[in-house]
């Protein structure tokens, strides 16, 4: 069964259409990742209603290589204005940008793009041969087990969230408040709609998801002004593509950084600027010359953009086989998957086994596409660069509105996404996370049916999730995370930290008397 999809899948990819989709999703995500402040994840969120008219296996492409390609793009901005074009290219200017001043714009793109190309196949490499394997091990999953994932994917995103973990758990909350709106999925009962017939249906995902990424960026974009002209490299003279010499020294660190990028994508929560810092710090411990960091070494361009391209297929594998997103770049993509009448979750890769493959074969395209069309568009997306941010801005606002209509044709749905626009600039505001929301809002629906078949099969006793051995692990495992965030486990870990400290100085007083 798995080979055929295989087939299947690569046949389908192949295809003009989809071919055209993915050289299409690239463009559009170099451009959007090249603009300082624009998110990989908010692109494909305003991307998102442009693929209703699509065939699902031809859209998610599109998504897929828009995400792949916005990751390089953010390098173009980082390295030519010091600016990071996305959060995971903010290691890249340390020395992208000090390789630009010296005269070497293209040859520091040219690493960025080399090194983006090997992390991505890399980590293709690993997304289809592991996920198929975890998409066998899940075939006899029940509502039990699904109930079980979709609380372990809540309190694992929300602990790993940056900064307080409490706030994440809390955000995770809301977004599984939000999910509640609408009917009742066993008894067909209204739940918060407060009598407005637009709510019965729920709350549009891809709504919220335009709202929540685009909305707030725009108004921090109008808002800040035109900061990054002070210290922009204006021009791309030199040679661009590594030689084999150059190539063959930046592979192993290529492929250590894209191992360290996949690991962190498994990880849900994390992304690619963290993964990022991580392979920056291991390139520099492993390097000869660490003093050379930071001063526009080749090292320190290759590790972080191999790192944060490879995240992409890490973060897909439990996306793809467990329904939980690794990122909030690969939830807004189960979006998509939701919009097409797809139900994300572990019986993804059997019941729609010919999409689900298609998708990762076009992750791979995807890398071929972003070398070929980077090496012919990166100079003309030096020129995106100067778009000021107060341009920028409206026109992100106004995308925004059209996407909002384009779904249901509904003026209520405008006034919502801009509502959930405002919400997310006061989460921003408050250091609360959007990711965690997003997640909640994804697997609420999963959490609610599988919690409401699990009664029924246990005939009302709760005890039934702890029958199951894996549902048992994984609410186990939910459990650490949720006291891992709570005041008791860090006053715990203070503690332990300060016992410790005071047996070491007794030893080092009996020392010092003996």
């Amino acid at each position: 069964m798995t080979d055929s999809f295989l087939w299947i899948g690569l046949t389908n990819v192949v295809q003009p259409i989809n071919i055209a989709a993915i050289v299409m999703g690239t463009l559009i995500g170099m451009f959007v990742g090249a603009m300082p402040g624009l998110s990989a994840t908010m692109a494909i969120a305003l991307l998102l209603p442009l693929t209703f008219s699509f065939e699902p296996a031809t859209g998610l492409a599109m998504l897929a290589s828009l995400y792949l390609s916005a990751m390089y793009g953010g390098s173009i901005a980082a390295i030519l204005l010091r600016t990071p074009g996305t959060p995971a290219a903010a290691a890249t200017v340390i020395d992208g940008y000090p390789m630009a001043q010296a005269g070497k714009a293209g040859k520091a793109l040219g690493y960025s793009l080399t090194a983006s190309l090997i992390g991505g196949i890399v980590s293709s490499i690993v997304l289809l041969t592991v996920a198929p394997m975890l998409g066998r091990l899940v075939l006899n999953f029940g509502p039990v087990e699904i109930f079980a994932i979709a609380v372990l994917g809540i309190t694992i995103i929300g602990s790993l969230s940056q900064g307080s973990a409490v706030l994440g758990l809390m955000s995770g909350a809301l977004g599984l408040l939000i999910s509640m709106i609408g009917m009742d999925p066993t008894t067909g009962t209204p739940r918060f709609t407060f009598g407005n017939l637009n709510l019965f249906g729920g709350v549009e995902f891809t709504v919220a998801l335009i709202g929540l990424f685009s909305i707030p960026q725009a108004i921090r974009l109008m808002m800040g002004g035109d900061t990054q002209t002070s210290s922009r490299i204006s021009n791309v003279r030199d040679r661009m593509l590594p030689t084999a010499i150059e190539f063959v020294k930046m592979l192993p660190n290529s492929i250590r950084s894209a191992g360290i990028g996949v690991a962190t994508g498994l990880i849900p929560g994390t992304g690619g600027d963290t993964a990022s810092w991580f392979a920056y710090n291991e390139a520099k411990r492993f390097s000869r010359n660490k003093a050379a960091f930071g001063t526009g070494h080749p090292a320190g361009i290759v590790a972080p953009e191999a790192a944060n391209n490879s995240v992409v297929g890490g973060a897909l594998i439990p996306t793809i086989s467990l329904g939980i997103p690794g990122s909030s770049s690969t939830a807004v993509l189960m979006g998509g998957l939701m919009v097409h009448g797809i139900l994300p979750g572990p019986t993804l890769m059997t019941d729609h086994g010919d999409v689900t493959y298609t998708l990762l074969w076009a992750v791979l395209f995807a890398n071929v596409a972003l070398f070929a069309v980077g090496m012919l568009f990166t100079r003309a997306c030096v020129s995106v660069t100067k778009i000021p941010n107060r341009v920028v801005g409206p026109v992100i606002v106004v995308l925004s509105i059209i996407g909002a209509y384009a779904l249901n044709n509904s003026i209520f749905e405008i006034w919502l996404m801009l509502g959930f626009g405002l919400f997310g600039f006061v989460l921003d505001a408050c250091k609360i996370p959007t990711p965690p929301l997003v997640i909640g809002l994804i697997l609420g629906p999963v959490l609610d049916t599988s919690l409401e078949q699990s009664l029924l099969i246990g005939q009302g006793n709760w005890m039934i999730f702890l029958q199951s051995p894996i549902s048992a692990v994984l609410l186990g495992i939910a459990l650490l995370s949720i006291l891992q965030a709570t005041p008791l486990f860090s006053w715990l870990g203070g503690l332990r930290r300060r016992s410790a400290g005071a047996s070491e100085s007794e030893v080092d007083s009996r020392k010092t008397h003996g």
